[in-house]
């Protein structure tokens, strides 16, 4: 079964409920948990997204062109990836009740999980699409990113990544500080790449369709990193 089958098959199987949605993600691959991790991935941002639009109080045309931009759906499958994502905006219970359920996708529920980090550097890529990401917006995702088990430290970095003016912290991007050797901030980049390479992202359940998140942190990543190289060589 292909992973659009998969995902018709939860779209299908659960009506109406999100909560139906979820539960169908646990129970109907139970068997194939690459096929699961997929799916999961997959509803929690298409979910959440619709949540976090709710929260703005607005849908406008920037952020459908994003969440489009990250998720590379068939056009055939446009019809399911609406009715899933009316069906988050619509549905009654809060994002943080939907959040907690969806923080299991880590199974190992470790501190700064890096496949609930994918999700909420995707929403950020989304609040941003408009020119920039509201208090209401920013918001939701300090509170998905606390639900989540992610540190203050971790968060900071991503939105370092998505929001700034019109200089960017190349420090804060890596997580380093002005003070370390540039040996350290080296070695600190080359793990964040390897760690955030778009094979990595498959390894974690993280389907093809969202790769553009992986692309965009590592162009933050490479710009951060050639900033700080350039102001050491000119020191």
């Amino acid at each position: 079964m292909s992973f659009w089958d998969s995902l018709l098959k939860i779209v299908t199987a659960t009506g109406n409920a999100l909560a139906g949605v979820v539960e169908a993600v646990r129970t109907l691959f139970e068997g194939d948990p690459e096929t699961r991790r997929k799916v999961a991935f997959s509803v929690a941002m298409i979910a959440l997204s619709a949540k976090m639009a709710k929260a703005d109080g607005i849908v406008n045309e920037a952020e459908v062109a994003a969440f489009r931009d990250i998720f590379k759906f068939p056009a055939d499958q446009a019809r399911n990836v609406a009715r899933l994502y009316n069906l988050a905006r619509q549905d009654v219970a809060g994002y943080e009740a939907y959040a907690e359920k969806m923080a299991s996708l880590c199974s190992s529920c470790e501190r700064n999980c890096p496949i609930l980090e994918d999700i909420v550097d995707g929403l950020f890529h989304i609040a941003k699409s408009d020119g920039a990401v509201h208090d209401k917006e920013l918001a939701y995702l300090m509170r998905v990113a606390e639900i989540f088990n992610m540190d203050e430290a971790q968060f900071e970095r991503i939105m370092a990544r998505h929001v700034h003016g019109d200089d960017r912290d190349p420090y804060q991007v890596l997580g380093v500080s002005p003070k370390d050797d540039f040996s350290d901030i080296r070695r600190r980049y080359r793990v964040l790449v390897s760690e955030n390479h778009p094979d990595m992202l498959v390894a974690r359940g993280v389907p093809e369709e969202f790769h553009a998140i992986a692309n965009d942190r590592m162009a933050a990543l490479n710009a951060a990193y050639e900033a700080i190289e350039r102001e050491r060589r000119a020191a």
